[in-house]
């Protein structure tokens, strides 16, 4: 699948950045900002299949998105990745070997461990919802936010709420595929044992979707950021970029 995608450079180590669910792209751009003059090779930065400006597909399993994630890298090329929620989960399938690419180390965070018979049926549910048309663009917008969790942390006119909202024939719909939310595929300890690679987890110390005990029975040394929510990337992207500093030099360096 051609996802949309930005580039950003043209040589050196590779940094992929990898949103959430009911996101896009576009909600890398506070850090991309803290990571000017930081980060020494390229950047990218796509949309997954179903979401933003990404065409909708037929299947949203971790292993599609890995594959079109495969299709954006070159052979033999070295990726660190930094990936939000369930693009950390993308981020393990392909750091798995099975798609052909090399992935060197992946920062992942807010990335929810365990999910209850009533989530996985309340995703079922919304997987199966007909697309939902608004007469307004602040409608849409509205609902566009609060299926990505951004409600009160980004302003009108921001980039994330562009492309997370559609227009067509006078009325507006949210961007994504009702798809995107099908019920989640292997449990997240599958993938971990199956990442070829170094993980790095982390998580706010608000968010509502896990806790750092639980990413430590993962990583020992899963960082918690006190104060902060599911979408830390995008509150204190500062915070963020440091991390990818810090934590990730060992994998710039390889």
């Amino acid at each position: 699948m051609q996802l949309y995608c930005e580039r950003i450079g043209s040589e050196g180590p590779t940094l992929l950045l990898l949103h959430g669910l009911a996101g896009n792209g576009a909600i890398w751009r506070p850090l991309l900002g803290e990571l000017r003059g930081r980060w020494p090779g390229k950047i990218i930065v796509p949309d997954l299949r179903g979401h933003g400006r990404s065409p909708h597909g037929g299947q949203y399993g971790y292993g599609q998105h890995a594959a079109d994630i495969a299709d954006l890298l070159d052979s033999g090329e070295r990726v660190t990745v930094v990936a939000h929620s369930m693009g950390a989960v993308v981020a393990l399938a392909a750091a798995s070997g099975w798609f052909g690419v090399s992935i060197g180390a992946v920062l992942g965070f807010g990335v929810k461990i365990h999910f209850t018979t009533a989530e996985i049926e309340k995703s079922h549910s919304l997987a199966r919802l007909p697309v939902r048309w608004f007469d307004t663009r602040r409608e849409a917008a509205d609902r566009f936010l609060r299926l990505s969790g951004l409600t009160g942390l980004v302003s009108e006119d921001a980039e994330v709420i562009d492309a997370g909202v559609r227009e067509e024939n006078g009325r507006w719909r949210v961007a994504a595929d009702p798809g995107t939310f099908s019920a989640p595929g292997p449990a997240f300890d599958e993938l971990f044992r199956a990442a070829k690679t170094r993980v790095i987890l982390a998580c706010g110390s608000e968010d509502q979707m896990v806790k750092v005990e639980e990413l430590r029975a993962f990583d020992p040394g899963a960082v918690e950021l006190q104060g902060l929510g599911h979408n830390f990337h995008v509150q204190a992207p500062g915070a963020l970029a440091e991390m990818v500093n810090r934590l990730l030099k060992p994998a710039q360096q390889t």
